[in-house]
C-alpha cells in the first residue's frame, strides 16, 4: 500500500511526529498527538494537537494539512500519526480529521498509526471513512 517515497521517508516521518508531539498543548486531556504529513514532492509538514477550554481544539492532522496548504502544497502522499498520554498507544485520526483529509486526498491516501515504539497499522482513507461519504 505505501508508496516507495513513503517507505523511503518512514524513519524521518516517525522522528518528525515524535519530536513535534512534544509541542502539543493538552492541559485538559494530557493526550499528546504528533503527525508527519508527506507531500508527493517529498516535503514533510508536522503537526501537533492544540487544545483550548472551548469546543474548537485542533487536531495534529489538521495542523499539518493547514501548514502545507497555506504554503501552496496540494498533492499529498501519506501521513503518520502517533499519540498517547505517556506511552504511545494506537491513535487514529478522528472523524472530523478523516472528513477534512478527504477534501484534499484520494481514497487511496495512506494513513499510518505508529504505536508501542515500532508497531504500525496502515490504512487508506477509504478504509477509515464510512461508505456513505462517497469517496
Amino acid at each position: 500500500m505505501k508508496s516507495e517515497l513513503f517507505k523511503e521517508k518512514l524513519n524521518e516521518l516517525i522522528e518528525t511526529a515524535k519530536n513535534v508531539r512534544k509541542n502539543s498543548y493538552t492541559p485538559y486531556s494530557n493526550y499528546k498527538v504528533g503527525c508527519a504529513l508527506l507531500t508527493k514532492s517529498g516535503k514533510i509538514y508536522s503537526g501537533c494537537n492544540i487544545e483550548n477550554h472551548g469546543i474548537m481544539s485542533i487536531c495534529a492532522e489538521r495542523v499539518a494539512f493547514t501548514k502545507a496548504i497555506s504554503e501552496g502544497e496540494k498533492e499529498f502522499e501519506g501521513i503518520l500519526v502517533l499519540g498517547g498520554e505517556k506511552e504511545l498507544v494506537y491513535t487514529s485520526p478522528c472523524g472530523y480529521c478523516r472528513q477534512f483529509i478527504s477534501e484534499f486526498c484520494s481514497p487511496d491516501f495512506t494513513i499510518c498509526m505508529y504505536y508501542e515504539d515500532g508497531k504500525i497499522v496502515e490504512k487508506t482513507l477509504k478504509d477509515l471513512l464510512p461508505d456513505n461519504f462517497n469517496l
